[in-house]
């Protein structure tokens, strides 16, 4: 980076984005330092390899003096942690990271890829190609991705690709982060409600899309899935002076023996991702890089190497009757969507599903009715709930007639402890099936290896 070294200060280090943004700033030479309330791995071990782990968890304004340039505030952070109302104090510039990240790329062009659903999927597919034919950019992705080190790149690369959240900037800016970064190139793969603690109803949630398009300033592009209805009334049905609309959807591909193959003019190509909603992000993807000069012989060339992003129906492990994933999934349209992939690859395995309600919206029963037939492509439905969750977000349990009336599903089995539930699929017979584990939580502390040595 071609800026000067500054003191640079991070409340609630521990997030995602946030620990990537600060390992990035600290091996381009500022002097950075940290506070959190809590941190989990891989941040925890990622952080103290370069000794940006505080000794101790919890906020200290002591931390906080003079000497800092710049304070960047996570969104996890309060509007009373007492190491921002010292900052305030003392009229230390404090910046969200969607701010830092737009501040840090005004002079390149800006790809915001977003969506209730596939937006990380797609920012891993148009990574993936750039770099497979050595374009050099940066980016900012929410998920680990194969081949890249970290989740945050700040170079003087004249692109960067950034994943746009539509979740709150922080406790004190309620806009959501896709809209701090002034794009030249936005997509929207789909919207489907979500966020129902900010967002209390579905026009609330689906205005903070038409916002993004609103603020797409004369000369650029939006790209957006034309079978998401949402998507085009938005973007397609709304005229948007010198904005240039460019519609996609699905591939066309064919599946065969448990493969996905892409039909292209001249022949097929086989691909690694597969399902409805990949093939959709790969058209996505497909749109936003020809915008940006990538030839189709290029895309095809670098998407047959492309295994998909982490917790995106990441293989686990497999064996000759079986394979086991792992999937962020669990928002309505992303349980769907995943267990119907899953189903339509595999027609002829028996399919066991098992989700974890972990959100506050998933956990509520004013919200919960969303989640209606979208369990209905596995052959066993499993949700597991920590009873410490609900109680924390201070919501009321949800029992197992609740689950059974909200997903339309009556064979629904629910677990409230993770050793019963590790139990359960112990005991299964494996052969000829496959079984998805779908959470933003880790199931209470379940050993993943551990289970998935046992069944395979």
């Amino acid at each position: 980076m071609t800026q000067n070294s500054q003191r640079i200060h991070f409340i609630a280090i521990g997030g995602s984005i946030m620990h990537s943004l600060a390992m990035c700033l600290n091996k381009a030479g500022h002097k950075v330092s940290g506070s959190d309330d809590h941190f989990y791995e891989p941040s925890k071990s990622k952080l103290k390899e370069l000794g940006l782990l505080p000794e101790n968890e919890g906020w200290d304004a002591s931390r906080i003096d003079s000497s800092l340039d710049l304070v960047i505030l996570g969104m996890h952070a309060k509007a009373n942690n007492p190491e921002l109302l010292k900052a305030q104090e003392l009229g230390i510039k404090v910046l969200s990271f969607p701010e830092y990240i737009y501040e840090a790329s005004k002079n390149k062009q800006r790809i915001v890829i977003a969506g209730s659903h596939g937006k990380t999927s797609m920012t891993a597919i148009v990574m993936h190609v750039l770099k497979d034919i050595g374009r050099d950019f940066d980016y900012m992705v929410g998920a680990q991705i194969k081949g890249f080190d970290e989740q945050v790149k700040l170079s003087d690369a004249p692109i960067i690709i950034i994943e746009g959240d539509e979740y709150l900037t922080s406790a004190l800016d309620p806009r959501p982060k896709f809209l701090h970064y002034d794009h030249h190139i936005a997509s929207v793969s789909g919207i489907a409600w979500d966020h129902f603690n900010v967002f209390p109803t579905l026009d609330d949630y689906v205005n903070q899309f038409e916002l993004l398009a609103d603020s797409s300033s004369k000369a650029s592009t939006l790209i957006y899935c034309e079978e998401d209805n949402l998507a085009s009334m938005i973007i397609a049905e709304k005229e948007r002076p010198d904005v240039t609309n460019i519609p996609y959807k699905a591939h066309e591909h064919v599946v065969r023996d448990g493969i996905t193959y892409l039909r292209l003019p001249d022949g097929e190509i086989k691909v690694e991702i597969f399902g409805y909603h990949n093939m959709q992000n790969l058209s996505g993807a497909q749109a936003i890089l020809k915008r940006i000069g990538v030839t189709d012989d290029q895309f095809y060339k670098a998407i047959v190497t492309f295994k998909g992003a982490g917790k995106r129906m990441e293989i686990l492990g497999k064996n000759n009757n079986t394979t086991i994933y792992t999937d962020f999934a669990h928002a309505p349209s992303k349980l769907l969507a995943t267990t119907s992939a899953i189903k339509n690859q595999f027609p002829n395995r028996y399919l066991v599903a098992c989700l974890e309600l972990h959100t506050f919206s998933s956990l509520n029963k004013d919200f919960i009715e969303q989640y209606q037939n979208t369990f209905n492509n596995s052959d066993e439905a499993i949700i597991y709930i920590n009873p410490e969750a609900a109680k924390q977000k201070g919501l009321e349990a949800l029992t197992e007639a609740d689950l059974r009336t909200a997903f339309n599903r009556k064979d629904i089995i629910l677990f409230n402890d993770t050793a019963e539930l590790n139990d359960h699929l112990m005991q299964h017979s494996w052969a000829n099936k496959n079984l998805i584990l779908m959470s933003s939580g880790s199931f209470g502390g379940l050993n993943l290896e551990a289970l998935k040595q046992h069944i395979l």
